[in-house]
């Protein structure tokens, strides 16, 4: 890393076509969020703009090495925020962007201009490769060095946020298990019909619901949201000192947890678990990388203690090493050699430490990890082949001494045992505007094409507030990114049997569907075919995300193909017979060769009877011998009801109701 001085700023343009090199500033000189990096995917085709922070008034000079050389000037405002819009080309690269102001500048290497979609939404979403259905396959194939993933740390907020944590990193067998699966089926789907690079940038929490991601101004006329909002407001005016204390508050719990723990050293514990003399001969032993659940410590929350012993090549001693240890759920502290080396926080964030030359010795080492975790699935999970230490120089990690396999493991101190844990955030991610604040807000004005978006089962039970919660939100994103109305496509929620559920999941569907008519440039992927009634979280991904492509690739990108199945469109008595008309039913038929499933009518008293249906063209024919004089229809109205219609291409029919 090294400065650039003002007298060699002259020559960046020059500076980009040479061999790598990077540059470093002041923070108070020069700040970019963390969504700009190297390995980053830009918008291709149209202004992109380059934000941050500088000094005060200061100038800002943008150089991209497309074009041979194209340049962006700004200047920081009063307070010291910079926007510079440079033009991008139609897709390629690897290209280099130099961001420079005063004394420093930021350089971001191996840059490609594609399509850039932000993925978002609940759980639905945030399920990763590794645990769906066809997972293994995708992550065996996941090599694809244009495709690239960015995936926002969950973080909650009481007022908008300047920057989130994250890294662009590309598609890969290393890289693919922990991200969304929606999210990189749909991009495959992109890349493999455009062949241009694709960006994915993952921001998602699941068990959230919509309010929470939308900002607070437009929440406002929701008199629901007012109290918290209030108390939120509150909060927002002093964040950096509420920080400060809960941060506080949260070390003296870690080390109570510490005196709590039997491998600590305390009176009457001579040695330390974490030291290199300690006998662990006695633990058990668990595979790694591996949940507790598949070994020793199932249905075990709290802290446990790994360890192993490795040979370290002779020839490293008194040379600085890397060691990673992947994710780890929750929490870590690790030792090598009996010197703690590193600690993070979070499920989500690879372990990556810098172990001094000072501490190697060569030969028989000693790693020791202090896992804690609080709630749910623990352990070590990263993926096998990034478990390692190698030398800090070794880029390719080529002579890597590879850490999975067998380790000793052994229980700390169980979580009943621990007091309660003080809350790091003041703010919950159930909260209105909390997740807006803390992982939509940074993001913007980072140019995308459009948004994927999987949620709605947190709002299951508050359809009517839903029909213009959604909207809204949908609304104000596209105002917050500046982008016009960019193409937003979700996900109608799949079937699945909510606990005395009578009718609010497919009412929520239908405040979904309704959506496609309030709103221009939205669509909708089915899901009636392929839910599970018994899990809230179908395995089947890879349809999910293909149909969402569907609706890219023919209303974003003009490709001549079908993309939605039958969308109800009119309902029409002709005497006792309701004749039902739908969008999209080319082929009208149904999945099994049976006769129509899942339809209901009524008449104006509002009670409901079973129908049958036969189909004549692209239309439906529905009557009931009990029944008049029919003017309602709905369809798939049971919450885990798992209809047969479909047109000719396969896709089904969104669930729906006729009523106002």
């Amino acid at each position: 890393m090294r400065r650039i001085p003002p007298t060699l700023r002259s020559v960046l343009v020059f500076a980009l076509a040479q061999g790598p090199w990077c540059a470093t500033a002041h923070a108070q000189e020069l700040t970019l969020p963390h969504m700009f990096g190297s390995h980053m995917v830009l918008q291709q085709d149209c202004a992109v703009p380059i934000f941050g922070r500088a000094r005060p008034g200061a100038g800002v000079e943008v150089i991209a090495s497309w074009h041979g050389g194209a340049r962006a000037m700004g200047r920081a405002d009063a307070a010291g925020r910079f926007r510079v819009d440079v033009t991008t080309p139609k897709a390629g690269g690897p290209y280099t962007l130099i961001v420079s102001s005063g004394n420093a500048a930021l350089r971001y290497d191996d840059v490609l201009v594609g399509e850039v979609w932000l993925c978002s939404g609940q759980s639905n979403m945030e399920w990763e490769m590794r645990q769906v259905d066809g997972g293994e396959e995708a992550i065996a194939s996941a090599a694809r060095p244009t495709l690239r993933f960015f995936q926002v740390a969950n973080r909650t907020a009481a007022g908008p946020l300047d920057d989130v944590d994250g890294e662009w990193r590309a598609s890969s067998p290393e890289t693919s298990p922990r991200f969304s699966a929606v999210a990189q089926f749909f991009g495959r789907e992109l890349q493999d019909a455009l062949g241009v690079p694709v960006g994915l940038i993952q921001s998602d929490w699941g068990g959230t619901p919509a309010e929470a991601w939308t900002r607070a101004e437009a929440l406002a006329p929701f008199e629901a949201f007012a109290p918290r909002l209030a108390r939120l407001a509150a909060e927002a005016q002093d964040q950096d000192g509420a920080r400060r204390r809960r941060e506080a508050a949260d070390a003296a719990w870690r080390r109570a947890v510490e005196l709590s723990d039997r491998g600590t050293i305390a009176p009457g514990r001579p040695l330390a678990w974490s030291a290199v003399g300690f006998d662990d001969s006695a633990w058990e032993t668990i595979a790694v990388p591996a949940p507790w659940s598949s070994g020793p410590l199932r249905d075990f929350d709290g802290v446990a203690w790994y360890r192993r012993r490795v040979e370290i090549p002779a020839t490293w001693a008194g040379r600085d090493l890397v060691l990673e240890l992947g994710t780890i759920d929750d929490d870590d502290v690790t030792w090598f050699d009996g010197v703690r080396v590193g600690d993070t926080q979070g499920w989500n964030r690879a372990r990556r430490y810098r172990v001094p030359g000072r501490l190697v010795r060569g030969g028989a080492t000693t790693i020791a990890v202090r896992a804690h975790d609080t709630a749910g699935e623990g352990g070590i999970l990263g993926d096998a082949a990034r478990l390692r230490v190698q030398l800090a120089d070794d880029a390719d990690g080529a002579q890597a001494v590879g850490l999975a396999g067998d380790w000793r493991i052994a229980r700390g101190v169980d979580q009943k045992s621990l007091p309660p844990r003080p809350a790091l955030d003041a703010v919950g991610p159930g909260d209105p505007s909390a997740l807006w604040n803390g992982m939509i807000a940074p993001l913007a004005p980072y140019a995308i094409r459009g948004a994927i978006w999987y949620q709605g089962e947190s709002n299951v039970g508050r359809h009517e507030q839903y029909r213009e919660l959604f909207p809204a939100m949908i609304a104000d994103w596209r105002r917050s990114f500046g982008r016009g109305e960019f193409p937003f496509l979700f996900v109608q929620i799949a079937p699945f049997a909510y606990g005395g559920d009578v009718g609010e999941a497919a009412w929520l569907r239908d405040a979904q569907r309704r959506t496609l008519g309030v709103l221009a440039n939205t669509g909708m992927a089915v899901t009636m075919d392929i839910g599970d009634p018994r899990d809230i979280h179908p395995r089947n991904k890879r349809d999910v995300g293909r149909r969402l492509a569907l609706w890219a690739l023919a209303k974003t990108y003009g490709k001549d193909l079908v993309h939605s199945g039958p969308l109800f469109r009119e309902a029409r008595p002709e005497g006792r017979v309701l004749r039902v008309q739908f969008a999209h039913a080319a082929g009208l038929r149904t999945r099994d060769g049976q006769a129509p499933k899942g339809f209901e009518i009524a008449g104006l008293d509002g009670v409901w009877h079973q129908a049958t249906a036969r189909i004549e063209g692209e239309t439906l024919l529905l009557e009931c011998a009990e029944l008049a004089e029919p003017v309602w229809v709905r369809y798939a109205f049971g919450a885990a009801d798992q209809p047969n219609l479909e047109n000719g291409a396969g896709l089904p029919a969104a669930s729906f109701i006729s009523q106002p």
